[in-house]
């Protein structure tokens, strides 16, 4: 085959040894830089050399058919001949086909069903640097495969950039790694041209790009037009932004032609950005002959009358060439997947290209010509750019790897040739997801049921959908929303799930519905026997109802396969109730009547967007929905409205009843809840709570609140500071009465005043001083009015309260005429602690504090009673008070 076609590409010069190395090793790595041909050539020159059909695994559908297409050019033939393709809903391959591009999803279905490839001599995965889920399990599969079942296959991975001493392990093991085959680049010098904005622009959120970096991205296209000569390619991070760049440049259209590249297209508007000149692909005649072209020649597009600007996604990296670009404008942003596994959001978030990506990118403008790249940052911030992109397994919702993994037999991917391990939480929440589906068991193996969601070829909760949803509202209109669902590039402007279905159902976008009946039709093969039949609801649109074979038809289920419970869910309860089988934590009820804030099943917060047609909605079934690192609340994207019946049927699994005796709100409450996930559903007082959950509510509610909620009388007061100073005096052998440890031991002082307690008001009427003493073991309860006394006898004869606020320092307060005939203060605690006096006036205020009253009548006395004498005629102030009468009385007055 390769001797059909005389291109010159780099790559044709090492061929020979690359066969050679395949010939020797049956595995290799081949390394080119872009536009040297590794793609168109190397398929061919393998193909001379192996029996047996060449499948060529693409990581995206558009490159795997512009590859078949540009080899069957080359060969001077059609699709479907020697060279075909097949990708999801679309299959051009013969009898005579010799080389099959298919992507690398693809590849993994064949491999489960069969892994020996029964008919296929090698198989080449091409740009396996690009490290998607699916291309690690292609590669891990056909590794093991080869190994175990088809030593004679032959395996080539193929890419621009790879890690190659890494993937020549994986491919040939550490022992004998594979040979490294490498092409020289055939690149012609970029221009580099460094065009940051003129103002620092905000980082993108989730999926979301500022205007003015979009203003900026079209005005660098201007700026390019002016200054190089040559088509443009332009780097945009999804359609949206391609199509916000468009409409910037509208007023250009008669002079440029602007034209979209990216994963949403139909064919043929892909083919128009890819399109070269119809006589550089057939003859005079129209016939098609042979593709010659050497490596200075210029391609030329179709549209060869005007300049072309092309905006196109990540899918312009690599594998595509656009033919006549010269120059690159390249805004530095990338649309990756990112999965919340706290709350089961799933989101594709903006992040800047990696340094890797950026060259790839650049090379796009050297292909054909030396050209230029205009990049829309700065040099500084080229350098801050991660080296190499993330690879997905990373980041990404891993149900539907785990799945994969489980059907291989290989659970845990362990052994397998994978670049990396799934991450370990990613893993346990994807086992976790596929349990909950029945599709593994508890040790990760796959089930029947497992095997049956994964032959449906779509994400798992999908496929669960459409089985599940089959029984409920018929097998059409249940591969109907699955295929909205599982099919991207049908999803546009709204949130309206069943809007967009009336939509593509009403071929308002012809394209976008031929696409679309085509998934339903995949879908619709692919449900498992006895779900596709009597029970499967048959919207049919392009076949007329029959009548049952009895001839009845107006009861019972049709010929068609129509129920009656399936017709009579309309079509919004029928989306809705298919997406809550997928997505049962997604399920949201509104927090506040005709808002647009709501509360997901899951526990998560979400809000609809502003001038959303579902505002209002009791119910929604919410299908896509995103969240901004740090954001509190997840944006609904794409929904459909509900009830609560269907919400209790779609969610069954996740509703539950609970009996709750808690405390909650400062009481306790008792009370039979009825909820779907985190919504409360019913919730009714219970009749006969459990006495002992009682007394734990009420016990939970005091260490919530404190001792506070217990009624503090000076009693109880004065006992627990007595208590204190004991501790602090003699040691820990009396109770600790600090906040937490009367809390920790609540059960045991409290106990008998607990089992009778039902609210909060009962903990009011708790005899605290009464409780406290049950810390007390009786030696300590005997010697506790003797060690801690509660009052102490002055020398005038009164009994006068401790304050043991302070339980290092008890305070006696005392008047100073009452304390005459002391020589020093009294102690307590066994005598270990001298009382604080605190020497009051004959009005009470305090004239001294002293520990040491001997020092004081020295020392303090004389200068108070030189002070207050005069003040106080009628209150003794002798001159020695050691030995003078105590009183507490005034002298009486004279007459």
């Amino acid at each position: 085959m390769l001797s059909d076609v005389a291109i010159d590409l780099p790559v044709r010069a090492i061929l020979p040894t690359l066969t050679g190395a395949l010939r020797a090793a049956g595995t290799a790595v081949l390394v080119a830089p872009p536009g040297t041909g590794k793609t168109t050539l190397a398929p061919l020159a393998v193909a001379d050399e192996v029996a047996g059909r060449v499948v060529v695994a693409q990581p995206r559908r558009m490159a795997a058919r512009a590859a078949a297409h540009r080899m069957a050019a080359l060969l001077g033939e059609r699709v479907g001949g020697r060279i075909g393709y097949a990708v999801r809903g679309e299959r051009r391959v013969g009898p005579d086909t010799r080389v099959e591009v298919v992507t690398t999803g693809l590849l993994v279905r064949r491999l489960q069903h069969d892994p020996e490839l029964p008919g296929v001599g090698a198989v080449l995965l091409d740009e396996c640097h690009e490290r998607q889920l699916d291309a690690d399990l292609a590669l891990a599969f056909t590794v093991e495969a080869r190994a175990t079942l088809r030593p004679d296959l032959w395996l080539l991975a193929m890419s621009a950039t790879p890690p190659a001493d890494r993937f020549a392990a994986l491919l040939g093991g550490p022992d004998r790694p594979a040979p490294v085959v490498r092409a020289e680049a055939a690149l012609h010098p970029v221009t580099r041209v460094w065009a940051p904005p003129p103002r620092p622009i905000a980082a993108p959120g989730a999926g979301r790009v500022a205007p003015a970096l979009l203003d900026h991205v079209a005005a660098t296209v201007r700026r390019a037009l002016r200054e190089r000569d040559g088509d443009l390619l332009v780097f945009l991070p999804g359609a949206g932004e391609i199509a916000a760049v468009a409409a910037r440049l509208a007023d250009l259209r008669d002079t440029i032609a602007v034209l979209p590249l990216h994963g949403r297209l139909p064919a043929a508007a892909q083919d128009a950005a890819l399109r070269l000149k119809a006589d550089d692909v057939s003859g005079p005649d129209g016939s098609a002959r042979p593709f010659r072209l050497g490596a200075s020649d210029a391609v030329r597009p179709a549209t060869v009358d005007r300049r072309r600007v092309v905006l196109a996604t990540a899918v312009a990296e690599s594998s595509l060439t656009v033919p006549g670009v010269r120059v690159v404008v390249d805004a530095g942003l990338s649309r990756v997947p990112r999965t919340d596994l706290a709350r089961g959001l799933g989101a594709l978030v903006t992040v800047p290209v990696s340094r890797a990506a950026a060259t790839q990118r650049a090379g796009r403008a050297g292909r054909e010509a030396p050209g230029a790249v205009y990049r829309c940052w700065s040099e500084a911030a080229h350098g801050h750019l991660a080296p190499q992109p993330e690879p997905e397994i990373a980041t990404a919702d891993l149900t539907g790897f785990t799945l994969e993994l489980a059907a291989w037999g290989d659970p845990d991917g362990v052994g397998l040739a994978l670049p990396d391990p799934p991450p370990p939480a990613a893993l346990t929440v994807a086992r976790e997801t596929l349990t909950t589906l029945d599709a593994v068991d508890v040790g990760g193996r796959i089930t029947a049921r497992g095997r049956a969601i994964a032959a449906v070829g779509a994400h798992p909760r999908l496929a669960r959908a459409l089985i599940d949803g089959a029984e409920r509202v018929g097998a059409d209109r249940a591969a109907e929303v699955v295929a909205l669902l599982a099919e991207e590039t049908l999803t546009g402007a709204g949130d309206d799930l069943a809007a967009l279905w009336r939509r593509v159902r009403g071929n308002a976008d012809p394209a976008a519905t031929a696409r679309w009946r085509a998934e339903v039709r995949r879908l619709r093969t692919a449900l498992p026997a006895g779900r596709s039949g009597g029970r499967a609801g048959a919207r049919d649109d392009t076949t007329p109802a029959r009548a049952t074979r009895d001839g009845g038809g107006s009861s019972g289920t049709a010929a068609t396969g129509r129920t009656a419970d399936a017709d009579r869910l309309p079509d919004d309860l029928a989306a809705g109730l298919l997406v809550g089988l997928a997505y049962p934590e997604r399920l949201a009820r509104v927090r506040r009547g005709g808002g647009s804030a709501y509360l997901m099943a899951g526990g998560t917060a979400a809000e609809l967007a502003a001038g959303s047609g579902l505002a209002g909605s009791t119910w929604l079934a919410v299908a896509v929905a995103d969240r901004t690192p740090g954001a509190p609340t997840a944006r609904v994207r794409l929904a459909a409205p509900v009830d609560e019946a269907t919400a209790r049927e779609a969610g069954g699994p996740l509703l539950r009843t609970d009996r709750e005796v808690g405390w909650l709100g400062g009481d306790v409450v008792a009370r039979e809840v009825v909820r779907l996930g985190a919504i409360e559903l019913v919730d009714r007082p219970l009749a006969a709570p459990d006495p002992a959950l009682l007394a734990e509510a009420v016990l939970t509610g005091l260490r919530q609140a404190g001792p506070g909620l217990l009624s503090w009388t000076p009693e109880a007061t004065a006992l627990r500071r007595r208590l204190a100073f004991c501790r602090t005096a003699l040691g820990d052998e009396w109770p600790d009465v600090s906040d937490a440890a009367l809390l920790a031991a609540a059960p045991g002082w409290l106990g008998p005043e607990l089992a009778g307690a039902r609210r909060r008001t009962d903990l009011g009427r708790i005899d605290v001083a009464a409780a406290l003493r049950r810390l007390l073991d009786w030696r300590q309860a005997a010697r506790l009015d003797e060690l801690a006394p509660e009052r102490l006898a002055v020398p005038s004869g009164s009994r006068i309260r401790v304050d043991y606020a302070d339980p290092a320092a008890p305070v006696l307060a005392v008047k100073l005429q009452e304390t005459f005939g002391w020589q020093d203060a009294p102690r307590i605690a066994a005598g270990r602690v001298p009382v604080l006096l605190h020497l009051l006036s004959p009005a009470g205020r305090p004239v001294a504090v002293t520990a040491d009253l001997a020092s004081f009548w020295q020392v303090g006395y004389p200068q108070v009673r030189a002070e207050l004498r005069g003040r106080y005629p009628r209150h003794p102030w002798p001159e020695d008070p050691t030995t003078a009468e105590p009183t507490r009385h005034a002298a009486p007055r004279r007459r």
